[in-house]
């Protein structure tokens, strides 16, 4: 069964028909920058862009959001324009793309994904999905079951909200090296384990595919800490993954 999956971030949206059962992009995917400003219907525009790259949908699509969602309606907006709080970011986008449309905290897609395809597969108790990027998402999951829109990214540590010392941005503009980087990294996990004692991190974003760069030189955390199998893609197919839930079809979506 495939779905389309789009992916909207800081700086990029990317999305793909995904095979929802196997949880893997059917074609390669597709990413336009994001606008800037980010408005809704710029982003409106730009999401359209990327599904018709592929043809005009024939059925539903999944989207992210970073940011908090409730019932598809968009309560938060740290890294994108403020016109997007309090919108009906699932009306516009499916008023845009002519097609239903599920929208979903961009972390909490891809930690669907990861938990039921990915470096979470089969993990019962705690386990934090962390996606590191424009800013951190997270996904928390107890015993499978989602705990949706935690944004643990947005915890003051030592006096700054996390995400401004700790994302992949930061790192990018402060010219951190990776090790100084994997401080700042270490720091926050231990804040988080604090709050949570998760048994499981898995760290996701488009970092993971040089998680040998920094994971290995983050020390005192005694939760174990893994990337993400799904990498950068876990979450469009955590987005196609909620769409076709959302249809009544049986795939492996739940959340508490």
């Amino acid at each position: 069964m495939n779905v389309f999956g789009v992916d909207i971030g800081g700086s990029g949206i990317k999305g793909a028909p995904v095979d929802v059962l196997r949880g893997e992009l059917t074609q390669e995917r597709f990413k336009v920058l994001t606008p800037q400003p980010a408005t809704p219907d710029a982003v409106a525009d730009s999401v359209r862009q990327v599904v018709e790259h592929f043809g005009a949908p024939t059925g539903p699509v999944g989207a992210t959001f970073p940011g908090v969602v409730v019932g598809g309606t968009t309560r938060t907006a740290a890294n994108v324009d403020k016109g997007w709080i309090g919108r009906d970011a699932a009306g516009l986008l499916g008023e845009r793309l002519g097609a239903p449309v599920t929208v979903l905290n961009d972390a909490d897609a891809a930690g669907l994904a990861e938990m039921h395809f990915g470096a979470g597969r089969g993990r019962l108790g705690t386990v934090i999905v962390l996606t590191f990027g424009t800013g951190i998402g997270s996904a928390v999951f107890t015993d499978g079951k989602l705990v949706a829109n935690t944004e643990l990214g947005h915890l003051e540590l030592q006096g700054h909200d996390a995400e401004t010392r700790a994302s992949t941005r930061a790192k990018e503009e402060e010219g951190l090296k990776w090790n100084h980087w994997a401080r700042r990294v270490e720091r926050y996990l231990a804040h988080v384990e604090m709050l949570f004692s998760p048994e499981l991190f898995v760290i996701g974003g488009g970092v993971s595919r040089k998680a040998a760069k920094f994971l290995p030189l983050i020390e005192g955390v005694s939760a174990e800490i893994v990337p993400a199998e799904l990498e950068n893609n876990a979450g469009i197919v955590g987005a196609a993954m909620a769409a076709a839930a959302a249809t009544g079809a049986a795939v492996p979506v739940s959340a508490a």
